[in-house]
């Protein structure tokens, strides 16, 4: 199995440090800067906005990948790819058209991708997979960090990879929720080539991504 892409989610990050934090990431490893964004409607929480992806961008040039849980989604699909987005991952739910959606993000110059809840069927990429540069699964249903690993998330990143092997697709998939060294070994044995952790990354400070890091790649 190759080593999956590191994504840690600066959800778990000292936000008063937060360039520092994503320079830090930089140098530790990271493949990509994962961004969760949450409106306090369509998820529990708020976190934060495009001004402050902005003032980021400059910190890193690691791709920026924003998980947008914010209903409607469409409004705010041009100010994050302006603030610095490279990836802009949607939810079907957080919107009427998906298709239309990612398109848009296509129209943008971002790469599109389709977040899966541990609810939601993988029927609704059938009709879009060929707009979709990432699938995202959450193991995890969404709002809040430091929750534990949905089990039975292993099946559906199987049949996940199944689908997308099917259509030809070169989607990555992407996996996140309770993603530690424990259970990333699983992970990309299902299928998984990109992984989204957030504890598993920050715990120990500073001094220890680059080793929590290369325990994600390496489990």
């Amino acid at each position: 199995m190759a080593a999956p892409l590191i994504c840690p989610s600066i959800l778990a990050s000292d936000f008063a440090m937060l360039g520092e934090e994503i320079r830090a990431l930089d140098n530790a490893g990271a493949d990509w800067i994962h961004v969760d964004v949450m409106d306090g409607h369509f998820v529990p929480n708020i976190t934060i906005g495009p001004d402050v992806v902005k003032a980021l961008r400059p910190h890193t040039a690691l791709p920026f990948d924003v998980h947008l849980m914010v209903a409607p989604v469409d409004p705010w699909l041009e100010a994050y790819r302006e603030a610095g987005a490279d990836i802009l991952t949607v939810h079907p739910e957080s919107g009427p058209h998906l298709h239309r959606t990612l398109g848009r993000i296509r129209q943008l110059g971002a790469k599109a991708g389709v977040v899966l809840n541990p609810g939601t069927p993988l029927t609704v990429l059938e009709e879009v997979i060929d707009l979709v540069d990432l699938v995202l699964l959450m193991s995890v249903n969404p709002g809040f960090g430091g929750q534990s690993f949905i089990g039975t998330t292993l099946r559906k990143i199987e049949r996940t990879r199944a689908l997308l092997d099917a259509a030809g697709s070169k989607a990555h998939l992407q996996v996140d929720g309770g993603v530690t060294a424990a259970n990333a070994g699983a992970c990309v044995a299902a299928g998984a080539d990109a992984l989204v952790a957030g504890t598993a990354v920050f715990r120990g400070g500073p001094s220890a991504y680059a080793a929590n890091i290369q325990a994600l790649k390496t489990a």
